[in-house]
């Protein structure tokens, strides 16, 4: 699988956005998601197979981190992907302020 199909996969996409900046572990990652611990694991299994996060241990915990190098020209079309989409949420929350105003 190339790296084009594995973040067509939108919680693989949501993995890598939340550990583009920081490293967390699996745990912590699947506690975002509403789904279990195992399909977390098998989409972390997906990215760190294509190279896509790093994997460090320590004792029996693994953290995950985005490696953006391995990704390359994607990591800028998934960080202007994020952008657009916080762009979006930020001139609909001013919409609504606006909208709240004038009542």
């Amino acid at each position: 699988m190339d790296a084009v199909q594995v973040i067509a996969e939108p919680r693989r996409r949501e993995i890598l956005r939340l550990i583009w900046d920081e490293e967390l572990s699996a745990g912590e990652i699947a506690a975002r998601f509403n789904v279990t611990f195992g399909a977390v694991s098998q989409h972390l299994k997906v990215l760190r197979d294509t190279h896509l996060v790093t994997l460090r241990k320590d004792g029996t915990r693994r953290f995950y981190r985005a490696d953006r190098e391995a990704l390359g020209p994607l990591a800028d079309y998934l960080q202007s992907m994020w952008a657009a989409k916080l762009d979006t949420l930020a001139k609909l929350a001013e919409e609504a302020e606006e909208a709240g105003d004038a009542s």
